[in-house]
């Protein structure tokens, strides 16, 4: 039996997809459908259970004979300023699964996040002197990265490259994920989400000026779920690894590039939000030192291949993912 927390949320519900196509229906869906638009990323989705993220947490005993527990779930909104919100559901509730896993030998692949390193002026590798948060969100996920790491440390669990094997712990630090699946993220849905809605709506892309300037890792979303279950058929390997294409693209080109479906579409820049200013990552690009030494020898998804495919989504299913 496989647990997906966050199962109806974008990448875990493309993870569950994802495992679906591989033959794998043996999934216990765990999330919050208090927005109830996400009930709609489980529509294509087969599984075995939908559990309510209260239900789970109180009755974790029930859940002891899982194989793994892929952790998606997570508050994601970067402009969350509810710093005990955003730790209790976070750093919290993740420390609750950790202990969880541990306690029953569950494997646990969880999702963190390359907001971890702030503005990048230390790197893009997964060390601690590369890590300066910027925001709440940032830092929750910085805090339960490093209380992973203090389990390593003390010996109670160890990467395969600090000495031994126990219970598998592996954190995949996302970068600029985009694809089918995240209507429901409103406002911290991805640029081409937002650029294709600016499209049909109005006939142009709204860029902060100076996005020609601002460049980010974006990754297509079959390419973290390919990740995530290259970790999951790899049990012996641990540890925290970026999950990037290891490029830098600027927010202009992601426009350019929906302009060759929209010709007639236009570019309008607008001021940049004074509550972005020191919050914002101007520049991300993931560095796959790690990710390859794992054993990671997948091609990643161009950015003009990604955004063909996710048109592709919006334009024919509304952006979901469709039955198989």
């Amino acid at each position: 039996m496989i647990i997906v927390t966050g199962g109806a949320g974008f990448i875990g519900s493309n993870l569950v997809y994802g495992l679906n196509l591989r033959g794998v229906f043996d999934i216990i869906i765990v999330d919050n459908l208090k927005n109830s638009i996400k009930h709609r990323n489980l529509n294509a989705l087969k599984f075995l259970d939908f559990v309510d993220k209260r239900y789970f947490i109180e009755n974790l005993s029930k859940f002891k004979k899982a194989e793994v527990i892929f952790h998606q779930g997570a508050c994601s909104n970067t402009m969350e300023t509810d710093g005990y919100y955003m730790i209790n559901n976070n750093y919290e509730y993740s420390k609750t699964i950790l202990h969880h896993c541990i306690t029953n030998n569950i494997r646990l692949i969880y999702a963190s996040s390359a907001s971890v390193y702030g503005n990048g002026l230390h790197g893009f590798s997964e060390k601690p002197e590369s890590e300066y948060p910027l925001n709440i969100y940032a830092f929750s996920k910085y805090l339960f990265d490093n209380y992973v790491r203090m389990y390593f440390e003390r010996g109670k669990l160890c990467y395969k490259s600090f000495k031994k094997k126990s219970t598998q712990i592996v954190g995949l630090r996302y970068f600029n994920v985009y694809g089918p699946q995240e209507n429901h993220k409103n406002t911290m849905a991805s640029t081409i989400f937002h650029f294709y809605n600016q499209i049909i709506k109005e006939n142009k892309m709204k860029l902060f000026e100076g996005s020609e300037n601002f460049l980010r890792d974006f990754v297509y979303v079959d390419d973290i779920v390919k990740i995530n279950l290259f970790f999951y058929e790899k049990e012996d390997l641990n540890g925290i690894f970026n999950c990037g294409t290891g490029k830098a693209e600027s927010f202009l080109k992601i426009a350019k590039i929906l302009q060759n479906f929209n010709t007639n579409s236009d570019i309008e820049y607008i001021p940049f939000p004074d509550q972005l200013k020191g919050k914002y990552q101007t520049y991300t690009c993931a560095d796959l030192t790690l990710l390859r030494n794992s054993g990671y020898i997948g091609d990643f998804t161009s950015l003009e291949e990604g955004i063909k495919k996710y048109y592709y989504y919006l334009k024919e299913n509304g952006g979901y993912l469709t039955k198989g």
